[in-house]
């Protein structure tokens, strides 16, 4: 799975907040995360499709939040010209 973002440096960020928590099933999945260019990408191996779609959906609901944090409080985000 490959997911862009805006710079390598956001990709890199998402990587390291995704790859802290291991998976459930250490024995039935493994996942790599690398960083190519902008994109960050994905890699699965698992034991069955049932897990595969799972551990995809967990991934993508993830790269989600972490996508979404960015846009709120990255270095670009509106709310860093305003006082908190």
């Amino acid at each position: 799975i490959r997911v862009p973002f805006a710079n390598p440096k956001h990709a890199t960020i998402a990587m390291q907040v995704i790859d802290v928590d291991p998976e459930l099933q250490r024995e039935a999945v493994k996942r790599t995360l690398t960083v190519d260019g902008n994109d960050l990408v994905a890699s699965f191996a698992t034991s069955t499709v049932r897990l595969a779609r799972l551990t995809t959906n967990g991934f993508l609901e993830n790269v989600d939040l972490v996508a979404r944090t960015i846009g709120e409080f990255g270095e670009n985000s509106e709310r860093k010209q305003g006082t908190f």
